[in-house]
């Protein structure tokens, strides 16, 4: 009878709830429809009012001549080059200031929030001086200030402030020594740091030290990528710069606009990420503090070895916001004149005239970089939080 009466039971429950997920299918459906449905009409409309004011659709522009030059770039471009690699070449100019600027941020993010959980007060003054002046001044209002310093009251190129011929800074930008062979070079130092790097996580060091098997392999790939960099340049030659005429010529250059808007974002972005690292690691319990001092560690290796990984759990969410919006405020670029993606875009509207195609093109760009960077953030979340405690 018992057997029966739940027999019964789970056949009633299963049709409740294959009724219910009926409803949800045929809800989630309707709407998909109704979306689709919105975004044709609105389609139809856009295109409707376009003909009717006689103005260019679609994305077949991107196969005509830009008509116009780009004074940075990555990749070869000309004045004859397609629209297409137009936009492609500021799409790299943006990834470009976004990877340096989240690298630099990073890093200073890091010590600066340190700094201010240290226990020598002028340390520890000069953390919070940082994260007040740069957190509360606006992003734009920096970048101007930033251009104004370095167009203006940087000296000329024939008195460049040098060390050596090796760094050569003025309103030219900064000009730097690299090896001759400059892509063999970072070939070589990435592979060195890749193998490098992983056999330091595996090495008997690894389980000695304060550092840990990560941060082991992780100095020790940094370490070996800049001595297979050094090497290269030292059994390859340099390229130095050096002054001819007006100009300066020879080793790599960074432009007053790239120099400006990377401090720029790195300022703006490094008050944010101290204020993360700060709360990440007030947020451990004392306890983790008595624990690893009563265990005879300094602070710094208390610091390095379980306040620190126990921290990044609660830090990395955050973070990822953060390299989000840095991102997307490099599109203030346009305001001191680097080429990035909104700034060709501004200039393909001018040449063209299309400016839903250009703002959708963009629009997607940022979203896809966003995207990804979410997505490579979740991958690294998930294996800190996944690691045993």
């Amino acid at each position: 009878m018992t057997t029966d009466t739940q027999l019964i039971g789970d056949a009633a429950w299963r049709q409740r709830e294959r009724a219910r997920q009926r409803r949800e299918w045929a809800v989630q459906g309707t709407l998909v429809v109704l979306f689709v449905l919105l975004a044709a009409g609105f389609a139809v409309n856009v295109a409707h009012n376009l003909e009717a004011r006689h103005i260019r659709s679609g994305f077949g522009f991107l196969a005509d001549r830009a008509g116009f030059d780009i004074g940075e770039a990555l990749i070869e471009f000309s004045s004859a080059d397609s629209y297409l690699r137009a936009f492609a070449t500021g799409m790299l100019n943006t990834l470009r200031v976004a990877a340096a600027g989240i690298l630099a941020a990073t890093v200073l993010g890091v010590v600066v929030g340190l700094m201010r959980l240290s226990r020598h007060p002028l340390i520890a003054f000069l953390g919070s001086a940082h994260v007040e002046i740069y957190r509360n001044i606006p992003l734009i209002i920096q970048l101007l200030a930033i251009y104004l310093v370095v167009t203006e009251l940087l000296p000329d190129a024939t008195a460049a402030i040098h060390l050596g011929d090796w760094l050569l800074l003025s309103k030219s930008g900064l000009q730097i020594a690299v090896p001759a062979q400059g892509l063999l070079a970072l070939g070589l130092a990435a592979v060195a740091a890749v193998v490098v790097g992983g056999l330091a996580r595996h090495c008997l060091l690894a389980r000695i030290t304060s550092l840990g098997a990560n941060g082991l392999g992780l100095i020790a790939g940094l370490g070996a990528g800049l001595l297979a960099w050094l090497a290269t340049g030292l059994l390859l030659g340099w390229s130095h710069p050096h002054l001819e005429g007006f100009s300066i010529e020879g080793g790599a250059a960074l432009t007053p606009e790239f120099l400006a808007l990377w401090l720029g974002l790195t300022l703006f972005t490094s008050a944010a990420i101290a204020e993360i690292v700060r709360a990440g690691v007030a947020a451990v319990p004392r306890g983790q503090w008595d624990a690893s001092l009563a265990l005879g560690m300094s602070r710094g290796q208390a610091v390095s070895t379980i306040i620190f990984p126990q921290a990044l759990r609660l830090a990395i969410p955050p973070l990822a916001s953060q390299f989000m919006n840095l991102t997307k405020n490099s599109s203030l670029a346009v305001i001191i004149g680097y080429p990035d993606l909104v700034s060709i875009g501004n200039t393909s509207i001018n040449q063209n005239g299309q400016a839903l195609e250009v703002i959708l093109i963009t629009m997607a760009v940022y979203l896809t970089l966003n995207l990804a960077i979410s997505a490579v953030m979740n991958t690294i979340n998930a294996r800190v939080t996944s690691a045993p405690r």
